[in-house]
């Protein structure tokens, strides 16, 4: 009781001191507000808003359960979930965040996996997107195709190693979803893909009315996630909290002989991730290994702004949230490793002039280059596409609301 008790206090005077922070500071609130919206209008919801309508499709034709019966043989022994996972992360991988949790969220609704195996699933199909880490982060903020090379790879083994890890939470648990020695053939796929459809019965207009509507519904929640994070981060650099924080990071950060002008970067990435990662790219003490770690860091740590995104989404089903706060530490300290352990052998091998032929070819993802160039036609394109998408929406919303009354 008395546990409860102060958490209503905290949480009243938390929510007490940013109301009057807006208040005394509201041009700086409009400010990192129009910030946030930007952000999300040009960039989130334009690339997001495809792959979640997509993906709703494909669960409701039964592709998803066709994939999932093919990738059962591995994706139970590695990561101990039905094969069903494999499309999950594969769409985390490309879209990122917050897709994994919204497709985990959503294969649980179908009773395609235990609680278990949900919170396992999404603890490590959660991540940034290529387009993110190589367009926005090295070429955007560091001007360093190359170093997108060592964050993504960092990253995604990172996110790999989450996923090896998390196999071992709930070993005592019951049972999975799928019965053991059951051979997997290409029929039985086909016969659970059409089983699927039959028994979704939705006709193809309304599952797609449907697919645009929750995607929408979606994407305007972690808009508002992106904005309000976006504003307490802003406010808490003004009330002089990130530095006081930033304060006991500096003792950390001096251990392990990192400059102390990488402390309030890394606290604003524990908030947000393109703030964080581009506050760490202007830092001039620090070398570019030790920038490179933090942002991986940060990245891998996912931010706040991004795990209350998910933590809305879990909380329309009984997957617990915990364990994916304990994976995104995980993933950050896994991929800041990873970094230390590349930079020589990748890294510094790439910047090499003289670098040998079977390396990456940087100029894939330098400027002028496919990722590059999609970065910036999605900044001039996304807030039409937005704006289209959302007219749409109101669109299906007031036909059904005639229907309905009809």
């Amino acid at each position: 009781m008395f546990q409860s008790k102060l958490k209503t206090i905290i949480l009243s005077i938390s929510v007490t001191i940013l109301a009057a922070s807006l208040i005394f500071f509201p041009q700086e609130s409009l400010e990192a507000s129009r910030r946030g919206l930007n952000m999300w209008w040009k960039i989130v919801f334009p690339s997001l808003l495809p792959f979640f309508i997509v993906s709703e499709l494909l669960i409701g034709f039964g592709v998803v359960r066709f994939i999932g019966v093919l990738l059962e043989p591995l994706m139970r022994p590695l990561f101990r979930v039905p094969g069903a996972g494999g499309f999950v992360w594969a769409m985390g991988l490309a879209s990122g965040f917050p897709a994994g949790a919204k497709f985990t969220a959503r294969l649980r609704e179908e009773g395609q996996l235990t609680r278990i195996e949900a919170e396992r699933l999404v603890s490590f199909t959660n991540s940034s997107n290529p387009l993110f880490i190589f367009g926005a982060v090295a070429v955007g903020f560091f001007h360093n195709a190359k170093l997108g090379i060592i964050l993504a790879l960092a990253h995604y083994l990172g996110n790999l190693s989450v996923g090896i890890v998390m196999r071992f939470y709930g070993r005592k648990s019951s049972k999975g979803t799928m019965e053991k020695h059951k051979k997997v053939t290409i029929r039985g796929a086909f016969s659970a893909l059409h089983q699927t459809r039959l028994k979704d019965n939705r006709p193809i207009g309304q599952l797609l009315g449907d697919a645009v509507n929750s995607s929408i519904q979606t994407l305007l929640m972690v808009g508002g996630f992106i904005i309000i994070f976006s504003v307490i981060n802003k406010i808490l650099y003004l009330l002089h909290i990130t530095a006081a924080l930033g304060k006991v990071v500096e003792f950390l950060f001096s251990s392990l002989a990192f400059p102390e002008m990488l402390s309030i970067p890394f606290i604003s990435g524990i908030f947000e991730i393109t703030l964080g990662s581009q506050l760490t790219s202007s830092v001039q003490d620090a070398t570019l290994l030790q920038q490179a770690m933090i942002t991986s860091f940060i990245l891998g740590f996912s931010g706040l702004s991004v795990q209350a995104q998910v933590a809305s989404i879990l909380a329309q089903t009984d997957i617990r949230f915990q364990p994916f706060f304990f994976a995104r530490i995980l993933q950050g300290i896994f991929a800041s490793v990873f970094t230390l352990l590349f930079w020589n052998s990748v890294y510094l091998r790439l910047s090499d002039q003289e670098r040998p032929t079977n390396a990456l070819p940087v100029g894939f993802f330098g400027e002028g280059s496919w990722a590059y160039d999609t970065y910036q036609k999605m900044l001039e394109m996304g807030p039409l596409i937005t704006i289209f998408s959302l007219t749409i929406y109101i669109g299906i919303l007031f036909i059904r609301l005639k229907k309905a009354r009809i």
